[in-house]
């Protein structure tokens, strides 16, 4: 039977509304390509200490989107986040922990209360990236905290994704996770290959500046 003008009229109204939809909720930038060079930036750290990746070239870098109010990102501080920066540092890799949320959003700090953050929760990151703009998290499609990322020491992104394989806040699910950041992180400073090199991330979505 032929569908009605009316009900084909509807059907053509409800297609446009979800193809609508959908472009709303599309990131507006695009993800970074693994085993192409990383995106170059320069951002100010909680000291007001300029950075950029150029800086780093022959050293292995993590970078950490974070937003210590985000119950996942409270969950590995309180776990296995400050161990993995120190694993990291006694390696020689260059650990930066980027905050992008945007004045007045949920994560935003000043200088001072990063550094009392990195203090008070015995972190070890080499440096404390402020994005409040979100340049450096659109560069990366940072989308969650925690987001992690790996650049080898040639400036390829060799790992983005999720710190370990169970999206959950509670703290009993770590031992039981797969731990893919710190598999590939161990990987790219053996200079060896990862073998998951794109993985799902989850946490708290990264606050920018609407």
């Amino acid at each position: 039977m032929k569908a009605s003008p009316r009900r084909a009229m509807l059907r053509t109204t409800v297609s446009m509304a979800a193809l609508l939809l959908g472009a709303a909720a599309a990131p507006a930038f695009a993800a970074p390509a693994i085993g192409q060079p990383a995106p170059a930036f320069t951002a100010v750290d909680s000291k007001g200490k300029q950075h950029s990746l150029v800086d780093y070239k022959g050293k292995v870098v993590v970078l950490e989107w974070t937003n210590h109010d985000c119950p996942y990102v409270k969950k590995h501080y309180q776990a296995n986040m400050p161990a993995l920066q120190k694993q990291a540092q006694d390696a020689g890799v260059v650990w930066l922990s980027v905050i992008s949320s945007a004045p007045g959003e949920q994560g935003h700090v000043d200088g001072k209360k990063a550094d009392e953050l990195t203090a008070s929760r015995n972190a070890a990151p080499t440096a404390v990236l402020l994005d409040p703009q979100g340049t450096v998290g659109k560069a990366y499609d940072a989308r969650t905290t925690p987001h992690m990322y790996v650049i080898d020491a040639k400036g390829v992104l060799r790992y983005a994704g999720g710190i370990d394989s169970i999206a959950s806040a509670k703290l009993e699910d770590i031992e039981k996770a797969s731990p893919l950041f710190k598999t590939a992180m161990e990987a790219v400073v053996k200079g060896g290959n990862v073998a998951q090199a794109t993985t799902r991330p989850y946490g708290c979505n990264v606050k920018y500046k609407s």
